[in-house]
């Protein structure tokens, strides 16, 4: 969020030497950044200040105030927030008036108020300069004072025409579904239920609590009482019924990010002494404070140690206790360990060791960091083909190479979709829908679903290289990088993605692979490296054929060294042999256990094949030697054994 504050107004916080222009340098090196510094009137100047969401602390005068007086001593200039001297006012009538409020305690964590009698004046000109310079629009005192309050101190604050409220009550409760308010831009709303609203007592809705009030409620010309109130509610609920409603103030921008409870005490003695000195206000009720959740005492430990290891710069810690200390966080030093407890308006966004370190860092001046990497005592040698992303580039450009289409698909699935007993899916807690319930784990139906909505095209290939996810117990589940791929055409041939495969490997140096018969039955093949399945091609219809291997087991094998094997200098002897065998023996087996009988054995092939007779073609050859027939007959006897007894085959 960005908002607007004026030097002058600054100034009234802050004690310092620094001009504006140095105020916006050392902020913007450390802390809130200070985009622009513009003149404005004739002797003052307007910073324009984006605030970071996790810090709504700083959004407001007292806010940057606290935070320029700590950073600015670190750049040369001197700096002290000014204390802010609010005294508890007493009540100015025998008889208070009445005000009675009652809250939902899951709704919101502590409600002020008070009852004053006023008069309506013209706001001073300095108050309206600097509600005007911050885009807040000047309406008159009563109202003005509120916003006032806000830029100020930085929480939001409303005014109820007391003589308005029915029965001087006010109910903060939940929203029913349906309910219908006037806004104060005289919009109509109708709520979905669940808002933080108050009511009067009666079922009327008086305020869209943290947002907008309501026109029942508004201050007009003829009010003389107002209830000036404080709501310090569920930052959740905030931001939702705002966007929920399209209605987006600076109080609901300022109320959803989670404003500290405490600054209500301070911005409300605050709001009644500028009351009571702009508009006569006089207090004819005690103060309410209703206090239901206390920010608790928050302390992390963290040593000076692994701050400076965090950093990566020689932090003394005496250093690092004087920059915890200018900004408001109290330490405990046991030997080199920091207890640091953390003020309530940090209780949100500093919550872990690192965020200890943070604050020191850029109080530190990240602009003062060395920019050098620190030295390694080891380094070892690095080589792309260790990089898994390297080789998901080189794998998804040979798949383009080849005709193929990459895709992207869901990771989430409907039940439908989902291969295998639903409990052993990973279900989502809180899926967008029916159809994006549960984490898949297999990426073939979700490439189906891209086929199947692609009907009219005779021709498809396409491939994904995407996550798939396997549940485990007490644990997180595991993932598991997947390269899954369908051909779909006319007639299409198992041995072409066989062959693709094959090519794959290839490329990638992953050696043979083995293709064993399809383990969970139908066509196609279970696909080896050595003794680790990669995966599977399966041959889905007359027209579609689908893969799908474990990439991340490709990737643990795959290398980029070449080894160069010379010409032969001696000739091969080459031979068949037939046999007849059942037809259910594969016949990727049956080759790779020929090629592990001897080392002279450089290839063999499928020559033929008829019905439960198969012919194999044979090539032997020797490096060093010519071989000779009775060299040959060895490993034949060899290979003949084999056959005979792993696969009960009868020679030809």
């Amino acid at each position: 969020m960005d908002i607007k504050i004026l030097d002058s107004h600054l100034r009234e916080h802050l004690t310092t030497t620094a001009k504006p222009a140095d105020i916006a340098r050392a902020m913007s090196l450390t802390s809130a950044s200070i985009e622009r510094v513009e003149k404005y009137g004739v002797s003052d100047w307007v910073y324009s200040i984006e605030i970071t969401t996790n810090r709504p602390d700083m959004a407001s005068v007292r806010g940057i105030a606290r935070e320029a007086a700590t950073v600015l001593p670190s750049f040369g200039y001197k700096a002290t927030l000014l204390p802010l001297a609010l005294a508890r006012p007493k009540m100015q009538t025998q008889k208070p008036a009445e005000l009675t409020v009652k809250v939902d305690k899951k709704l919101v964590r502590r409600v002020m108020g008070v009852v004053m009698e006023v008069s309506k004046k013209e706001s001073p000109q300095f108050m309206k300069e600097r509600l005007e310079a911050a885009n807040i629009r000047s309406l008159n005192i009563l109202i003005d004072i509120t916003n006032y309050v806000m830029l100020e101190i930085g929480h939001p604050a409303h005014a109820f025409d007391y003589d308005r409220l029915k029965n001087h009550t006010l109910i903060i409760r939940e929203a029913k579904k349906g309910e219908k308010i006037i806004t104060l831009d005289k919009k109509e709303h109708v709520l979905p239920g669940g808002d933080i609203v108050a009511d009067n007592g009666e079922g009327e809705i008086v305020d869209l609590l943290g947002i907008m009030g309501t026109d029942n409620s508004v201050i007009t010309d003829d009010t003389k009482r107002v209830v000036f109130f404080f709501d310090n509610n569920d930052p959740w609920r905030i931001r939702k019924t705002s966007m929920g409603l399209a209605i987006r103030t600076e109080a609901a921008a300022l109320n959803e990010k989670g404003i500290d409870p405490e600054l209500a005490k301070a911005a409300l003695l605050r709001g009644i002494e500028l009351y009571q000195k702009y508009a006569n206000a006089k207090i004819i009720s005690d103060i309410l404070d209703i206090y239901i959740d206390k920010p608790k005492k928050h302390t992390i430990s963290v040593n000076n140690a692994y701050i400076q290891g965090v950093i990566g710069v020689d932090v003394p810690i005496k250093q690092s206790i004087t920059i915890l200390e200018s900004l408001g966080f109290e330490i405990q030093v046991v030997k080199d360990t920091l207890h640091v407890n953390v003020p309530t308006w940090r209780e949100l966004d500093v919550t872990i060791p690192e965020d200890i370190a943070e604050e020191v860092a850029r109080m530190y001046g990240y602009h003062t960091i060395p920019t050098a990497l620190p030295p390694f005592t080891q380094m070892s040698p690095y080589h792309m083909s260790q990089n898994p992303f390297y080789w998901e580039s080189k794998v998804k450009d040979l798949f383009k190479d080849w005709g193929f289409t990459e895709v992207y698909t869901y990771s989430m699935v409907s039940e439908t979709l989902f291969e295998g007993p639903l409990e052993n899916a990973v279900t989502l807690s809180n899926p967008l829908d029916a159809e994006h319930a549960h984490l898949r784990n297999t990426l073939t139906p979700s490439l189906l679903l891209v086929v199947q909505e692609n009907k009219s095209r005779e021709s498809i290939q396409i491939f994904e290289v995407a996550n798939i996810y396997k549940k485990r117990v007490k644990d997180l589940p595991q993932e598991i990088r997947t390269l899954a791929g369908i051909l779909k055409q006319p007639h299409v041939d198992f041995f072409r993605v066989k062959g693709i495969v094959e090519q794959l490997a290839d490329a990638m140096g992953l050696g043979e692979l083995v293709f064993q018969k399809l383990s969970k039955g139908g066509l196609g093949a279970d696909v080896y490296l050595g003794k680790e399945m990669l995966g599977e091609i399966e041959v889905l219809d007359t027209e579609s054929i689908s893969f799908e291997l474990n990439f991340d087991t490709m990737v643990s094998h795959a290398t980029l060294k070449k080894t160069y094997t010379p010409l032969p200098k001696y000739p091969p002897i080459m031979e068949d042999v037939s046999l007849v065998v059942e037809q259910s023996i594969a016949t990727g087996i049956i080759i790779h256990d020929i090629q592990k009988q001897s080392p002279l054995i450089v290839d063999v092939s499928l020559l033929d094949q008829f019905e439960n007779s198969r012919t194999f073609h044979i090539v032997y050859q020797d490096k060093e030697k010519n071989l000779t027939t009775e060299d040959v007959a060895k490993v034949r006897g060899k290979i003949i054994n084999m056959l005979q007894k792993e696969f009960n085959a009868k020679i030809k």
